[in-house]
């Protein structure tokens, strides 16, 4: 046996060695791969025995691996047990929705299962109005409030680009979201030669100014401009063509709850006296605590779960409202800022230098953000060995298997040993997480791929050669 023992000891430089020279040949021996700024760091977590840097200690643009920080913050400050929570109440006159940051508002389908089919976008919705019309309402004397007051309306980061806040990725984040605050809108041609506008769900939020032209035949060429809620669609269809589909984000998600629920009450016969209106707070206004007859109230799926949709599917709006919930739970104050000073105090906790990161959000969406290879490792290693381990892990896709890699690493079989986030911005191609190794067992790594020029899917596929190295 002390023979056998010695042998592997002998071995292990050399297998150290050996994969830091395969990782060099896949980053060296491809043209992309030379003319990319790399940053990488992997540590053997048993050990603690660093496998390969290059430039892990330099600032590199995360994209959405950011979304790691943002979930094991929340993890350890809230605990995978934490639940959001939604009302409505009856307070006077008016029919009060009053949101509480919950993120669940909507298709989805907890836990997270790559299998599973949407279900009614407004199916929660559908529940409210099903308690309105059981409590005996049949008249709203006054409006319809959706109050997101749960945190400060600030709908967008700064750092966010403007070009990002159309879609459904740059959703507006408020404490009261349904369906995550976007709309899916389809433009298709129809027989009688004009072109036919579907919603999903079905309701009249946007002003939608349709000039798109049926064509008897060329390629579709569809052009969506959004200012406030006037969405003006252009350009032209083919007739024989299947049209073309647009997840939009809407100005105001407090509003918007709003005005799903008044359809569905319409719907149960339920009149509504006033108007459909959002009520928000101001940055720096004291939040005060909802009044009224509660008519329905909910609690969403825990955080733990929440956290997996964050990290598997890369929900940008997901994490941003975690990130808002620590700094209403932890600092009474839902604010972004409150939420990055607790964040900035986490890391430094685990041993990163105030000077070692740059963070302005929670979802990666920001162009501004960025981390070192080295401080995500630490991330990494800090969850591997914290209560929240386990939900954190749960939280990763799983390579060749779900979430944002469910079709990377080709058809190799140790795909699965990796559980990793993606991070993806134009030029930014990102993967951090654990791969379980062979020789060293559970491998932390950060690997990031800057400022190349190259085909996104050319430095994916370099990024799957060196996951794939750390599994051997």
């Amino acid at each position: 046996m002390r023979s056998i023992l010695l042998v592997a000891v002998a071995l292990s430089p050399v297998c150290a060695a050996d994969l830091a020279e395969r990782i060099g040949q896949v980053i060296d021996e491809s043209e992309a791969g030379r003319r990319t700024r790399w940053g990488i760091h992997a540590v053997a977590l048993g050990t603690g025995t660093v496998l390969y840097e290059r430039n892990a200690g330099q600032y590199f643009t995360p994209a959405s691996n950011t979304k790691l920080f943002a979930t094991s913050l929340a993890l350890a400050r809230l605990g995978g047990g934490h639940r959001f929570k939604t009302e409505l109440r009856l307070a006077g006159p008016d029919l009060v929705l009053v949101g509480g940051g919950d993120p669940s508002l909507s298709a989805r389908q907890y836990p997270y299962s790559k299998d599973r089919t949407a279900r009614d976008p407004l199916a929660v919705v559908e529940a409210m109005a099903d308690a309105v019309a059981r409590a005996g309402i049949e008249r709203i004397a006054g409006d319809v409030v959706g109050d997101d007051r749960w945190y400060p309306f600030e709908p967008v980061p700064e750092a966010w680009s403007q070009g990002d806040l159309m879609w459904a990725y740059g959703a507006a984040v408020s404490a009261l979201t349904v369906n995550d605050g976007a709309q899916m809108v389809t433009v298709r041609p129809h027989a009688d030669g004009f072109a036919s506008i579907g919603l999903r769900p079905a309701v009249e939020y946007f002003e939608i100014d349709n000039r798109v032209t049926v064509t008897a035949g060329g390629q579709r060429a569809i052009d969506w401009d959004l200012r406030g809620r006037h969405l003006r669609i252009s350009g032209v269809l083919p007739s024989n063509d299947r049209g073309e589909s647009q997840s939009i984000a809407v100005d105001d998600p407090a509003l918007f709850a709003a005005h799903t629920l008044a359809v569905a009450l319409t719907r149960r016969g339920v009149a509504i006296g006033g108007r459909v209106r959002a009520r928000h707070r101001a940055k720096g206004e004291p939040w005060e605590a909802p009044a009224g007859q509660l008519i329905w109230h909910r609690e969403s799926p825990p955080l733990a779960e929440v956290a997996q949709v964050v990290n598997k599917v890369s929900q940008n709006l997901h994490a941003e409202l975690l990130l808002h919930e620590v700094g209403k739970v932890k600092r009474l104050d839902g604010t972004r800022e409150a939420a990055m000073e607790e964040l900035e105090g986490f890391l430094v906790e685990m041993g990163a230098g105030k000077r070692e990161f740059d963070l302005h959000d929670g979802s990666g969406l920001a162009r501004a953000n960025l981390v070192s290879p080295l401080v995500t490792t630490r991330l990494l290693a800090h969850m591997d060995g914290s209560p929240e381990r386990e939900a954190f892990l749960a939280s990763l896709a799983i390579g060749g298997t779900d979430g944002t890699i469910e079709n990377r690493f080709g058809k190799n079989r140790r795909g699965k040993l990796i559980r990793a986030k993606t991070g993806s911005l134009s030029h930014v191609s990102c993967l951090a997480g654990y791969a379980e190794s062979e020789t060293h067992g559970r491998v932390a790594f950060a690997i990031m791929a800057n400022g190349y020029t190259a085909p996104s899917a050319e430095i994916r596929a370099l990024i799957d050669k060196i996951g794939l190295i750390l599994t051997e």
